[in-house]
């Protein structure tokens, strides 16, 4: 490497990322319990799955999707998580230069009865569950109580969550986002929780069913990111998803939450027009939320091959200096009796009308190294952390 680019190679970029997309267990796998994890390619030995595009891009030169291999379109490779951790906010976090040594502390047996009194005075009634579950199974069991009693489910899972459960027509959405922000002062700034969950609900017993209005609460980076960067240079950054939520809206011009996957290209669609330059950063939420941590596999499999027609319609739209990366955070293998995030290598697919065709970014040591191409791109780096690729991908580098 030469020098930082004073003029972007890319004058538009878009980094899209697949939540829960995993593509083979990490070598210390083992420790999170996660052992032969291998999100896609489980679930390709499962299903026969129907993704033309992402192959195009090399997907089937990092995970096994049986049929033979293709010639990608662009550069191609994976990623090892270098933070500790598998959880969302963990994988965003490293991809945009910060590497925790740490990971955020988790709560098998539930939280600890002072901070659970403390929450529980602050928000004037009591809680159910206070256990580590699967959403939507404490939502069916303790969803009755919880209507009777008006009292909100709380929970956590194998990541550093807390998450409050609430009927709307029991507990209005803007009074559990109160909650929440109760719940983030206490659990979060208190006692280091990654992230504070509303996790609002309707239905009848027997047919509970979550809403969109989901909304997160995670803490701040805990240094300056690629995004706090690039806002400096006022560079713009449109987030789409859960992206603003992940980063505190730190270093974010324009956020849009989203509803779903479809909302979500939608939304991107609306901001390709009227986002000529910069960066789109946004999460696709839904193999994640309602289908690995629900182990469903056919699910999964379906949302991925939806997701294949859109990011082939995305790529059609592409401007000749406009760069896509898609990627992910962490894995999700709904094949494995666990409901929870695994922890996996993660793809890295890149491509663009001046991207090389057929490039072997080979495994990436962290996932720093995105954020630190697009520093590298934009002329706003070099980050704490990561190795650029920048050089790799296009014909002329200078």
């Amino acid at each position: 490497m030469t020098g930082w680019a004073r003029t972007p190679v890319f004058g538009r970029v878009l980094l899209i990322v697949l939540d829960g997309v995993g593509v083979g267990a990490l070598p210390d796998a083992r420790r999170y319990g996660d052992a032969g994890s291998d999100t896609v390619g489980h679930i390709a030995s499962a299903v026969p799955l129907a993704i033309p595009f992402l192959r195009s891009l090399g997907l089937d030169r990092v995970v096994s999707l049986g049929g033979g291999v293709t010639d990608p379109a662009g550069a191609f490779g994976r990623m090892a998580e270098a933070s500790a951790g598998k959880d969302s906010v963990t994988g965003h976090w490293e991809m945009m230069g910060v590497v925790l040594d740490l990971p955020f502390p988790t709560f098998p047996d539930g939280f600890p009865a002072p901070l659970m009194t403390a929450f529980e005075r602050r928000i004037g009634r009591g809680t159910l569950g206070n256990v580590i579950a699967s959403g939507t199974a404490i939502i069916e069991r303790l969803g009755p109580e919880h209507m009777r009693t008006g009292r909100p489910i709380v929970y956590t899972s194998a990541d550093s969550v807390f998450q409050v459960a609430a009927h709307e027509d029991v507990i209005p959405v803007p009074e559990l986002y109160r909650i929440c922000e109760i719940a983030f002062e206490l659990a979060a700034r208190g006692a280091g929780v990654g992230r504070v969950i509303a996790r609002p609900f309707t239905g009848t017993p027997g047919a509970f069913t979550r809403t969109a209005n989901r909304h997160d609460y995670a803490r701040d980076p805990v240094s300056d990111t690629l995004l706090d960067e690039l806002s400096r240079r006022r560079v713009p950054v449109a987030a789409i998803g859960k992206i603003g939520d992940l980063f505190a809206g730190r270093g974010i011009t324009r956020s849009a939450p989203t509803t779903g996957d479809e909302d979500g290209f939608d939304t991107l669609a609306m901001t390709m027009a009227n986002t000529p330059s910069g960066m789109i950063f946004m999460n696709l939420v839904d193999c994640d939320t309602l289908y690995g941590h629900r182990n469903d596999v056919a699910g999964y499999a379906a949302s991925l091959e939806r997701i294949d027609g859109q990011l082939g319609r995305v790529s059609s739209s592409l401007r000749e200096q406009d760069l896509m990366v898609v990627t992910a955070d962490h894995g999700n293998d709904p094949t494995t009796p666990s409901t929870d995030h695994s922890r996996e290598y993660v793809p890295l697919l890149v491509s663009g009308p001046r991207v090389r065709a057929g490039i072997d970014l080979g495994t990436r040591a962290t996932f720093a190294d995105v954020g630190q191409t697009l520093a590298d791109n934009f002329g706003v780096g070099p980050l704490a952390h990561g190795t650029s690729f920048l050089e790799n991908i296009v014909a002329e580098y200078s």
